[in-house]
């Protein structure tokens, strides 16, 4: 089709109707690959390009980093001032600009903080601890989830408290009180001057009902409102993309059903399921051909989802070469398992001049990546596991962001409690207690008791009332500073008179010195921030401004070593949304994957699209590997394999289950990994074969040993199997009777020494 818009014929048939179509409400079903960036992207440059105004445009995404490579693509075809006119980012970025400008009519400061994750759980523990309740029982990551589960569900604590199932919930498991932990939660928020992420959409949702004429408002300046990942919505988000559109219904939304994988973060699949219940005028466009991945890869994914009810049925397909089959290896244990990843990914790495970066492996649950980690280093491969402590989560930065969050809100109570006496000077616990006190009982904030002690009768003696006054004097200076110096010399000026300088700069440690060097890269950030707000704004950026865009950092948006050469571990979770040529998942066993936890039909649907989305992010090859014995919170379990696998038609999976059968493996190589693993296989070993009490394993390094060709039917040469360490061959034998031992080159483990009277080992 050829158009005006040259970037049109960029697409494909079934993308040029999505992205051409204006007649209503549109939901795009995008397949694993299938370019529905693209879609989104060109949809809006051609509706500027129709005439719309960027600005009358609303754009949401889950992460900072789509949204930024949208706007990019966006900016190359109608230019990049057009594209920064767009209302564009995630969920959170843009209800929080919403919520900026209209705080004043929910009672909020204009600069009220956001606290994230961890904030959040600090406060919920000082909470648990002041109502004197058992922190084992009300555990403050349950009591969190439960409390972000209400509020993705619009139920405040006095709606909590009305609803019988959830209350006799908490009642049986023991835990009653939480609906009154949910309201001091709340109210210290609310007098912190805070919102935590939740907050960002219940708040919003909570403007719109109660504020018509702000829905209103911007009802009539979104235009358009276009979603990516429709799927992942929650009942929040997707009330309010609702209600901005019930009345002109231009919404363009894409997403996948079939990778709708993030249920316990409060999404919920019936939000595309049942789009067209809502808008029963809606074209519905299904991008179906996959630019990603071969064609077994694409036709073995397939046969798995079909497998799932609850679907808009679409059949994906691909035009890429063929390529290999799936490959399926069976390891001998969790150890043998690592040790087959690493062997794998050397010899690709080395066969098929691939770099490391094009590998990740991918496991179910962060429990699993240990013996991995482990393989992969004996090996002297290079790795990373993504997802791990963000810049932003050490403890240096916590410290100086945490200055910066009270000199913008000195409210902020999670703030205030990190740095009252960090670097230290003189104010203790039991002050701090007093504090905490005084403000629960004058229902006022911390700052005001600190600021003020002598007004709230705080008690404490003169030595420590003058250090809470010199404390609250630096505060109130640096407040007053905050709105006349751009950021970058904020942040300078708070780093000095904070003493956090003088804190971490006097030490020559190796770990000094990196606390330095972070320190060092956070004012480096600002600095970049403040330019790129001037180049788009043409205004000296503020420390508020600064600590915005830190606060809205989603978990893609934290991968400094992205373009390392490393190969990439990671849960399948995580994976979403990423793409690598090769593609290992680990631990394809019942109980593991799926999850003991899924229980019911629509859970195990769920386990089934992730499996679907851990397989459709290889772009050439994908290794499935499971084993036949695996520790599990401290005991031996023999898992069967997963029953996905039975799901995938034989045709596209080659199983693999001996060395001869693949030459993927370097004995040489591998002897040298397994010294690490020593250390774990007596113990081990002993669960399995030995009596209780055996105290030694192995032989003794240097006792006088007497070589034999056999013993008790085991000879020299010969290939066993040993249920933990796989297979091998017999290379040593010696002694006698009690004494008699093997020395075996197992395959991918390398020698060990087994004590015969107690090993069981097969002949292959």
């Amino acid at each position: 089709m050829n158009t005006e818009y040259g970037y049109i014929d960029q697409l494909n048939e079934q993308q040029q109707e999505a992205v051409l179509y204006d007649g209503g409400p549109s939901l795009v079903v995008a397949g694993a690959g299938s370019g529905k960036t693209r879609v989104l992207t060109y949809k809006i440059a051609y509706l500027i390009d129709r005439g719309v105004k960027p600005y009358h445009i609303l754009a949401l995404t889950f992460t900072n980093k789509a949204a930024r490579e949208m706007k990019s693509r966006i900016g190359a075809v109608t230019g990049d001032d057009v594209a920064a006119q767009l209302w564009m980012g995630t969920f959170h970025s843009i209800f929080y600009r919403i919520l900026r400008y209209e705080a004043e009519v929910i009672s909020y400061p204009h600069d009220f903080t956001i606290y994230d994750a961890s904030d959040s759980k600090s406060l919920i523990k000082s909470i648990i601890k002041e109502m004197q309740l058992d922190d084992k029982v009300y555990r403050a990551t349950m009591i969190q989830s439960r409390i972000s589960n209400a509020k993705n569900a619009l139920v405040t604590p006095e709606a909590y408290e009305g609803i019988k199932d959830w209350m006799e919930a908490d009642r049986k498991a023991k835990i009653p009180f939480l609906v009154e932990i949910y309201r001091r939660y709340r109210a210290r928020c609310y007098r912190a001057g805070a919102m935590d992420f939740d907050d960002l959409l219940m708040q919003t949702n909570i403007l719109f009902r109660d504020h018509t004429e702000i829905l209103d408002k911007y009802r009539s300046r979104f235009h358009y409102v276009l979603v990516d990942e429709y799927q992942d919505t929650n009942f929040a988000q997707h009330l309010i993309v609702t209600r901005l559109c019930e009345q002109h219904r231009r919404i363009f939304v894409v997403g996948d059903d079939a990778q709708s994988i993030y249920s316990f973060r409060g999404a919920n699949i019936d939000n595309m399921l049942r789009f067209k219940e809502i808008y029963p005028e809606c074209r519905i466009f299904k991008l179906e051909q996959n630019y990603r991945s071969t064609q077994n890869i694409v036709d073995a994914a397939n046969s798995l989802i079909h497998k799932n009810k609850g679907q808009i049925h679409k059949t994906v397909f691909s035009r890429n070469e063929a390529g290999g089959k799936i490959v399926v290896r069976t390891a001998y244990s969790d150890i043998e398992e690592g040790h087959i990843i690493a062997a794998m990914i050397k010899d690709m790495h080395r066969e098929g001049d691939s770099p490391y970066a094009g590998f990740a492996v991918l496991y179910r649950t962060n429990a699993q990546s240990r013996l991995i980690e482990d393989a992969l280093r004996t090996s002297n491969i290079a790795y990373r596991v993504y997802g791990g402590q963000s810049f932003y989560q050490r403890k240096e930065i916590k410290d100086l962001i945490a200055y910066f969050r009270v000199v913008v809100n000195p409210h902020d109570e999670e703030a205030v409690k990190r740095i009252i006496n960090f670097p230290a000077r003189g104010i203790g616990d039991t002050t701090v207690g007093k504090i905490l006190s005084a403000a629960t009982a004058n229902d006022v904030s911390l700052w005001d008791i600190i600021s003020s002690p002598k007004k709230y009768g705080l008690p404490i003696n003169a030595g420590t009332m003058n250090k809470l006054l010199d404390f609250s004097r630096m505060i109130t200076d640096l407040i007053d500073e905050k709105d006349r110096l751009p950021a970058p010399e904020m942040a300078e000026l708070i780093l000095t008179r904070s003493g956090l300088k003088a804190e971490y700069f006097g030490d020559r440690t190796v770990e000094g010195i990196s606390r330095q060097e972070n320190i060092a890269e956070a004012l480096k950030a600002i600095t970049e921030f403040s330019a790129r707000i001037m180049e788009e704004r043409g205004v000296d950026a503020t420390l508020a401004d600064f600590l915005v865009e830190v606060s809205l950092i989603t978990d893609q948006d934290n991968d400094a070593d992205e373009f390392a050469d490393k190969v990439t571990l990671m849960t399948a979770h995580s994976a979403k949304g990423l793409e690598f040529d090769n593609i290992f998942i680990a631990g394809m066993e019942e109980n593991l994957f799926p999850s003991i936890m899924a229980d019911t039909e629509r859970e195990m649907e769920e386990e089934r699209r992730l499996f679907y989305v851990a397989i459709t992010r290889a772009r050439k090859n994908c290794v499935i590997t499971h084993a036949n014995s695996r520790f599990h919170h401290g005991q031996m379990v023999f898992p069967s394999p997963s029953r996905f696998l039975e799901d995938i038609d034989p045709d596209f999976l080659d199983y693999i289950s001996k060395k001869s059968d693949n030459q993927a493996f370097n004995t040489a190589e591998i002897n040298r990994q397994r010294e690490p693993y020593q250390r774990y296989s007596p113990q081990i070993t002993r669960r399995i074969d030995e009596p209780q009490g055996l105290k030694k394993l192995e032989s003794t390094v240097g006792k006088e040993t007497v070589k034999r060709d056999s013993i008790d039917g085991i000879c020299l040469g010969d290939r066993v199997a040993h249920k933990m360490f796989g297979e091998g061959e017999v290379v040593s034998l010696e002694g006698y009777g009690a004494e008699a031992r093997a020395i075996i080159e197992f395959d991918n483990i390398g020698k060990k020494t087994l004590i015969l009277r107690y090993a069981v080992l097969t002949k292959c």
